[in-house]
């Protein structure tokens, strides 16, 4: 049997198509920071929880993920989200900066 030695221009297209699909690849959108909230207020225990409702509330898109990460000396909130144009954004919420909860309040009509 004869066996052929790879062609040197098939090579170099086969390594061509590989990298270039790497490289029409779209660039990484950087995070969305929401906006600082007062830092007197001390942390809660649900602070996750909290950022995601906050998220879904104000973005009305749907959560992909959320998880606790390092930045910048303390734990924050990263929450990732897809939006109705199928769009993924990430948003990074410290729960430090939360405003206080209303426990305490009256329920509606004061009837406690």
């Amino acid at each position: 049997m004869f066996l052929r030695r790879p062609n040197s221009t098939y090579l170099m297209a086969v390594l061509l198509a590989a990298s270039s699909t790497a490289a029409l690849a779209a660039p990484p959108r950087p995070p969305v920071y929401l906006p600082q909230r007062d830092t007197s207020v001390p942390r809660n225990d649900d602070a996750l929880s909290d950022s995601v409702r906050r998220v879904e509330r104000t973005t009305r898109a749907q959560v992909l993920s959320a998880e606790r990460v390092p930045f910048d000396g303390r734990d924050v909130n990263r929450i990732k989200t897809v939006d109705g144009h199928g769009r993924v954004r990430i948003f990074m919420d410290d729960p430090s900066n939360t405003p206080p909860s209303n426990q305490d309040a009256p329920t509606r009509g004061n009837d406690d």
